[in-house]
């Protein structure tokens, strides 16, 4: 653009009959006492020595001249060679040999006066001289692997010695600036007080900056709770208008999210329910409270108003497609949770969710934890046609939300809140275990890195587990149950119906996952809870599966032999010879249906590899307690005898008993844990003392 304008400036005075010719290959030098005034005047910063700062121009700094001056200097006819000195003489100007040595060195020449001037400009800038010796010092620390620590830290000290007193002066630049944040990253804790409380008053309008943002992240990052103290009150009474703000809305999320303590963050989200709330900071009525729902209880009378102002902030966002902030996220949860069921201002909200076309709105809303309860809520809520289209944002994305802390909940809240199973298992199930009940080898790694993954595993266990505490915090079952009591209202399908359906899409695979890689899962203890969840809920032939499991008590594999003496491996056998999982409510086992038989494949297995006083002696003892209890178990005389004649083994490997003592007020307390109690338990058992 440079260059077009400079040729248009020419062009006009050539129009004008001022210019008559001009050599081709020399830059206008700037001798005027005019054109020098301009310069000096202006406030940009043409030479950026850090070679991490982008830039554009020449790499050597060269400080082009505007329009202005040259349309000066033309008119003043300082430019040599510019003008023809006869009158009449209107032929267009002929371009000179660029190979000519007086061309090139009449450019030199130009060059090295142009790049004398914009230092000296440069230099009479402000605390120049204070700017460029930082800049030299930043260039070496920042180079970290390259600095040993004591030439480090005399750096630093010379580094503070400069901007100590003038740091307001260096957070404004863009390259000195960064001089201030590698100060910051390598100063001890009364340094970087130091900076923050010259900064005092000013935090805002470094938020408001496109570079000072960076420093007030680095100041939050590298301080402490003091510093916090300082930088977080300065925004109260401005949140409304610096969440709008391009560059400071990202800095006023990151406070929000990672640096305020619980009490800042109800002073900064309680400014989105209107002004009112920005000036007066308390109601006088006890501690201060971000929970719309008690604010709006409170005082019903700010009901419309309130409703209004935080309705009209997330819109104002959503519009401007920056819905990545946790503060809107939390915003929105406040504002769903306040909505009256089927009232005008749920089906607004709705529509303001599947408005964004391009589905980021949802997208960054499930990766929070309140944004993923918006989400839930909106599936609960929405008719058969929102959910579809709801679901639809999220296609490819399946598999990602699973692993998330919070993705993970809109899966379980749409397994809940959707009537068309068949939808479930076509854009969901089918992006979790593949469209086929025999995964490939893509397919399976998958399935068992997920098996393996803390919150993977939970949208494949979750129709399948008797306990959701297992496996689910007190957060995610609270959302549920908020899913399910708004469900009974806009759900047409009995929820058992719904998990018998899904549980028929979801079976075959998994048990082709159990059959064929029950090695690999029952060497983890994620493995071990998938196929003890699994194998008695699954809809489907599990007799594979189960084969695949008894396989491993004749396994050669030492990996394998170590992990059926885990916690984890005792825990699946035993719920599989009882015939399924424990029911702790209940008190009593739950038992699958069909029955599964383990419990003779098992014992069939222990007699062909002569493992039963192997088992009956190890740390998982009670796998055979368990077989002993077994309902419907033929061999259980046979198995006593077995027990019977082995009675000294059982004896020594049960160890000594627990002692118990009495306390002061009559309670029993165990002094020791004894020996093997699941052996003690057989010796009781085959003694005829328990049944």
């Amino acid at each position: 653009m440079v260059g077009i304008k400079r040729k248009q400036s020419v062009s006009s005075c050539m129009q004008s009959g001022d210019v008559k010719k001009r050599k081709q290959g020399s830059l206008p030098v700037v001798e005027s006492s005019t054109s020098s005034n301009l310069e000096a005047e202006t406030d940009s910063d043409p030479i950026i020595e850090s070679d991490t700062t982008d830039h554009s121009g020449d790499d050597d700094g060269v400080s082009w001249p505007s329009d202005q001056d040259e349309d000066i200097q033309i008119e003043n006819g300082e430019e040599a060679g510019l003008r023809d000195k006869s009158p009449t003489n209107n032929h267009r100007p002929t371009a000179a040999p660029e190979t000519t040595n007086g061309t090139s060195n009449s450019s030199k020449e130009s060059h090295a006066k142009q790049k004398a001037l914009a230092q000296e400009r440069k230099a009479a800038k402000p605390n120049a001289d204070s700017i460029a010796r930082s800049k030299k010092l930043w260039e070496r620390l920042r180079r970290k692997s390259h600095v040993p620590l004591d030439e480090r830290k005399k750096l630093v000290a010379e580094l503070f010695d400069i901007i100590t007193g003038h740091v307001k002066d260096f957070v404004l630049k863009h390259d000195s600036v960064r001089v201030v944040q590698t100060a910051i990253k390598y100063a001890n804790r009364d340094q970087r007080k130091m900076i923050a409380k010259e900064l005092k008053g000013e935090f805002r309008n470094l938020a408001e900056s496109r570079y000072a943002k960076f420093l007030l992240g680095k100041l939050l990052v590298h301080g402490d709770k003091e510093i916090r103290d300082l930088i977080v009150p300065e925004f109260y009474g401005h949140v409304r208008r610096l969440i709008k703000h391009p560059e400071a809305s990202w800095i006023i999320d990151d406070i929000y999210r990672g640096a305020a303590t619980s009490q800042q963050k109800e002073y900064l989200l309680r400014e989105w329910f209107g002004a009112e709330f920005a000036i007066f900071k308390s109601e006088g009525k006890g501690v201060i409270t971000s929970v719309l729902e008690s604010i709006l209880a409170q005082n019903p009378e700010k009901r419309k108003p309130v409703m209004h102002a935080l309705h009209d902030l997330i819109n104002q966002l959503v519009q401007k497609k920056t819905t990545g902030f946790t503060m809107l996220h939390d915003a929105m949860r406040q504002y769903m949770l306040n909505i009256n069921k089927g009232s005008e201002e749920m089906t607004e909200f709705l529509e303001l969710l599947k408005g964004d076309e391009e589905g980021d709105l949802l997208k960054n809303l499930a990766f929070t934890s309140s944004g993923a309860g918006v989400v839930s809520m909106a599936l609960a809520h929405g008719n058969a046609k929102d959910r579809k289209m709801i679901v639809r944002a999220y296609k490819n994305l399946f598999s990602q939300l699973a692993h998330d802390e919070h993705g993970h909940q809109v899966i379980l809240a749409a397994y809940d809140a959707i009537d068309d199973t068949v939808l479930t298992s076509k854009s969901i199930l089918a992006e979790l275990v593949g469209k086929s009940a025999d995964p490939d080898e893509i397919q399976t790694e998958a399935l068992t890195t997920a098996v393996n993954h803390k919150f993977a595993r939970i949208p494949l266990l979750y129709f399948f587990a008797n306990r959701r505490e297992s496996f689910m915090d007190v957060t995610e079952r609270g959302l549920l149950d908020t899913v399910h009591s708004i469900r009974t209202e806009t759900s047409k399908k009995d929820p058992a119906t719904r998990r018998k359906e899904l549980i028929a899409h979801i079976s075959p695979p998994l048990l082709s996952l159990i059959t064929n890689n029950t090695a690999t899962l029952v060497q983890s203890s994620f493995g071990c809870q998938f196929m003890m969840e699994v194998l008695p809920g699954a809809d489907s032939n599990r007799e594979p599966a189960l084969k695949a499991v008894v396989a491993l008590v004749q396994s050669e594999s030492s990996e394998v032999q170590a992990a059926l003496k885990t916690p984890a491996a005792g825990r699946l056998f035993k719920t599989l010879v009882q015939g399924g999982p424990y029911d702790t409510q209940h008190q009593r086992i739950k038992f699958a249906e069909p029955a599964l038989g383990f419990h003779i494949m098992f014992f069939e297995a222990l007699q062909a590899s002569d493992q039963v006083l192997r088992w009956a002696t190890s740390d998982n003892s009670f796998v055979i307690v368990g077989l002993l209890e077994a309902e419907g178990f033929e061999n259980k005389e046979k198995l006593r005898k077995i027990l019977k004649k082995a009675k000294e083994r059982l004896e020594e490997a049960a160890g000594p008993r627990p002692t118990v003592s009495t306390t002061e007020t009559g309670r029993k307390k165990e002094k020791s844990k004894g020996g093997n109690k699941g052996v003690q338990l057989l010796l009781e058992k085959i003694a005829g003392r328990t049944t």
